[in-house]
């Protein structure tokens, strides 16, 4: 099927394929063009360009975007979108006072969603989770990864990755799984740390690998979870079965734990609300991409990833939702892009380029995803009449999306 869109105000973020990521300098440069056409067949970009170059064809469906903006779709590389139930109690809790740490400590946060997703079928949370997705699709989703990590049993993480599994077998965007068994100690393991990374990595990991279930390992390193010694020894033990890394690290403290992601090669290391210059350091000329994840610090109250000081340092930088139960209810990545704009002092430019080639980066879709590229996904947001795009930050709770395309089809 052949559709062609016409006379669209600009066409945002256009690359040639060799472009997997941008960094430092190059994140304020979005490329463009006005007043173009975009030419999409079976579900790829075939052409693009200005409209005094546009094909005549007879294609199977005309979009006239006259005023519109169009750009790639988002690209959310960090979400646990899987999970039974909410906590909502805890976000009453947090507004009378108590901390993110003191809501653990009593038995809430990550262990709260454990014990309901244990306590809750496969078939239920498949029902919840994909009324999530659906949700974050319309928001102009083209592309997402999920995490396990509220199972915290062998059964239980098998569950939440068996739903991953489903809903990318179901719904046409790509997802990636990782998976997240080393999020949180069980109260039963909570004085013998070894034991469960024990159980990690001799029981979960080699179901996990022979049902086919996850393209990434993940880990919370962060004082009170898990330490860099741990957090090494699973990130080895994933690379035996083929998961590279993707770390939660730097949230509430700096234990130079990105120095030992970078060290083992991970894909991300995400949040990053705290970071020091030695992180940073060990972050330049590597393979590994920062993620920022702006609506958790909206959320909890917390620090924002210093993105300028990255940026200004050249690093490469991404957005992802956190979209979470306890610490983001929320998988918006129009809020995401806004809120890195308002709070991270990041240009639109810069959270554009964040949200979409950069997370198409940071989990592992730069050929197919990210960016108006030919032969790539036609994965695309297609906005209401703007001024500029720089009204999608600045307009922050308004729902400038009009359409949403999904491998050349509109769903939206």
């Amino acid at each position: 099927m052949q559709t062609l869109i016409i006379n669209i105000k600009e066409l945002l973020q256009i690359r040639e394929a060799s472009v997997m990521k941008v960094s430092g300098k190059e994140m304020a440069l979005l490329p463009s063009v006005k007043n173009a056409f975009l030419l999409l067949d079976d579900g790829v970009i075939a052409d693009f360009g200005l409209m005094e170059n546009c094909p005549k064809i007879n294609a199977d469906l005309t979009i006239d975007a006259t005023g519109k903006i169009v750009l790639p779709s988002w690209c959310d590389s960090h979400t646990h979108i899987v999970y039974a139930g909410n906590r909502e109690q805890e976000f009453v809790d947090r507004i009378n006072g108590l901390t993110y740490e003191e809501i653990a400590n009593r038995g809430g946060g990550i262990l709260n969603s454990a014990k309901k997703l244990n306590e809750t079928s496969e078939e239920e949370i498949y029902i919840q989770s994909k009324k999530r997705l659906e949700e974050v699709i319309s928001q102009g989703t083209g592309a997402v990864e999920i995490k396990s990590g509220y199972g915290l049993t062998v059964e239980g993480e098998l569950k939440m990755l068996r739903v991953i599994k489903r809903l990318a077998e179901n719904y046409p965007i790509p997802i990636k799984a990782t998976f997240l068994g080393a999020h949180a100690f069980p109260l039963d393991y909570k004085e013998n740390h070894g034991a469960y990374i024990d159980l990690i990595i001799n029981e979960m990991l080699p179901k996990i690998a022979e049902e086919k279930l996850a393209h990434y390992i993940d880990a919370f390193l962060e004082t009170g979870y898990f330490s860099v010694e741990e957090t090494e020894r699973i990130m080895l033990a994933g690379q035996q079965y083929g998961l590279r890394s993707k770390i939660h690290v730097n949230q509430f403290t700096a234990i130079n734990g990105i120095a030992a992601c970078v060290k083992h090669n991970a894909l991300s290391v995400d949040h990053l609300e705290v970071i020091t210059d030695a992180d940073i350091e060990a972050l330049k000329n590597s393979e590994t991409i920062a993620v920022a994840l702006p609506s958790c610090s909206y959320f909890i109250s917390i620090p924002y990833t210093p993105a300028r000081k990255m940026i200004a340092a050249g690093l490469p930088l991404a957005l992802a939702s956190d979209f979470n139960p306890g610490t983001t209810p929320s998988g918006n990545m129009n809020f995401v892009v806004a809120t890195a704009c308002i709070k991270m002092k990041m240009t639109p430019e810069e959270a554009i380029n964040a949200a979409t080639i950069n997370g198409a980066y940071a989990m592992g879709l730069s050929d197919t995803h990210g960016s108006i590229t030919v032969g790539k996904k036609a994965n695309l947001i297609i906005t209401k009449p703007l001024n500029s795009f720089y009204e999608i930050p600045y307009c922050f709770a308004s729902n400038l999306i009009d359409q949403v395309i999904i491998n050349g089809e509109i769903i939206l």
